[in-house]
């Protein structure tokens, strides 16, 4: 039987690993618990990355329009980087409002 001087010295099993033990430990649990990627099935995989998007045109504010919309800006963007390098002066100056 120990005494409660002994008792309160022992080491606990914690402290008698060292660091990389630890850290060896903890990643076998880590690596052992799935994903939530891996925990979908194959064929859950492939269904929603082969969702079809609606590419259709609808009136108002759809994701039809923010992506054509969204083109259109870059174009125009391009545009003038365009012409500003071409020109050597402003867009502003170029359109003639400076």
């Amino acid at each position: 039987m120990m005494t409660k001087e002994e008792f309160d010295n022992k080491p606990s099993p914690a402290d008698e690993l060292t660091k990389t033990e630890k850290d060896d430990k903890l990643s076998e649990e880590v690596d052992d618990k799935p994903s939530p990627a891996d925990e979908l099935t194959k064929t859950e995989k492939d269904d929603k990355l082969s969702e079809e998007v609606d590419d259709n045109y609808q009136f108002g504010w759809s994701r039809y329009s923010e992506i054509t919309n969204g083109r259109f800006a870059m174009i125009g963007f391009l545009a003038i980087i365009l012409i500003e390098l071409l020109s050597q002066q402003s867009f502003l100056k170029w359109a003639g409002i400076l």
